[in-house]
């Protein structure tokens, strides 16, 4: 198991930033890819940003630019900096895990799954 706990979401105006913060329990941090993914009312759960164990990162078109992913291995921490807002960004942010080195963009792939933060940008 790898309890995750996501934090820093919050209601903002369209332009502002947001940092969001998971952090992960557990002495293996290191062995695991670390992804963000999102869910809007009434759609389905999107990929966002993923970032494996030496810092490669993947993302989604639209928020190419925008959003940085990254993680602190010694905090067990990953992060998802999240600059220019858009309404359209407006969603619940999960965190999730995968004991793999590779990236993956399916939620499917992640076994672990943080309670999810709710981001709100206002135009």
């Amino acid at each position: 198991q790898v309890p995750l706990v996501e934090s820093g979401g919050g209601l903002v105006q369209a332009g502002a930033s947001l940092r969001l913060s998971c952090a992960a329990s557990g002495r293996t941090f290191n062995n695991y890819a670390m992804a963000w993914f999102r869910q809007a009312p009434g759609n389905n759960r999107d990929f966002v940003a993923a970032i494996n164990w030496r810092s490669s990162t993947d993302y989604a078109d639209s928020v190419k630019g925008r959003f940085t992913i990254s993680r602190d291995n010694a905090k067990n921490t990953v992060y998802l900096q999240m600059n220019s807002l858009k309404p359209e960004d407006t969603a619940v942010y999960y965190c999730a895990a995968r004991y793999h080195s590779s990236n993956s963009y399916l939620q499917n792939d992640y076994a672990y799954w943080g309670q999810g933060t709710q981001v709100t940008v206002s135009s």
